[in-house]
């Protein structure tokens, strides 16, 4: 039985999806640009509360993190902002990191944190494209990154960009 699903880059509202998951409590974060970022929760336990953002007006519009508050911990859903090509939004994200890491060591000092979502990064070094830049990897060493502790194999992928296959 799955207990939740979390979904990024949604590009849409509520309104626009027609879908049925029985039993489950949904969440939307749509950004205020249609057809642009967003994330979505879907739980069978219902949450004690959910927030939309980091608490900062400036970093959510583009909807990308969900919090969810839950009797013995946060679940967080995060779709981090891509640098862009040409890192033309690298800056932003290198803030929006530490803000971001912000929140979680907040709501950290509560009870514990689980967090999930599109990171839009790679963990070692590749090339110096969006996603693959010191700043970015920099950010994410921090974190305890579940799927490389579980799947050590080497050419294990948790994200791809689209933009270099093009």
């Amino acid at each position: 039985m799955r207990l939740f699903h979390l979904l990024q880059e949604i590009k849409a509202e509520r309104s626009q999806v027609e879908h049925e998951l029985r039993d489950y409590h949904e969440f939307w974060y749509s950004a205020e640009k249609k057809g642009y970022s967003g994330t979505a929760l879907f739980t069978k336990k219902e949450p004690l509360s959910v927030t939309q953002g980091i608490g900062l007006p400036e970093h959510d519009t583009e909807g990308r993190v969900l919090t969810a508050e839950f009797p013995k911990h946060y679940l967080v859903n995060v779709y981090t902002p891509n640098s862009q090509r040409g890192l033309t939004r690298l800056d932003y994200r290198i803030k929006w990191n530490k803000l971001f890491l912000e929140h979680l060591k907040k709501l950290e000092k509560q009870k514990p944190v689980i967090f999930c979502g599109d990171l839009n990064v790679a963990h070692k070094e590749n090339r110096t494209n969006a996603g693959f830049t010191d700043q970015e990897r920099e950010g994410f060493s921090r974190i305890i990154d579940t799927f490389r502790h579980f799947n050590n194999q080497p050419n294990n992928y948790t994200w791809w960009s689209l933009i270099i296959a093009l």
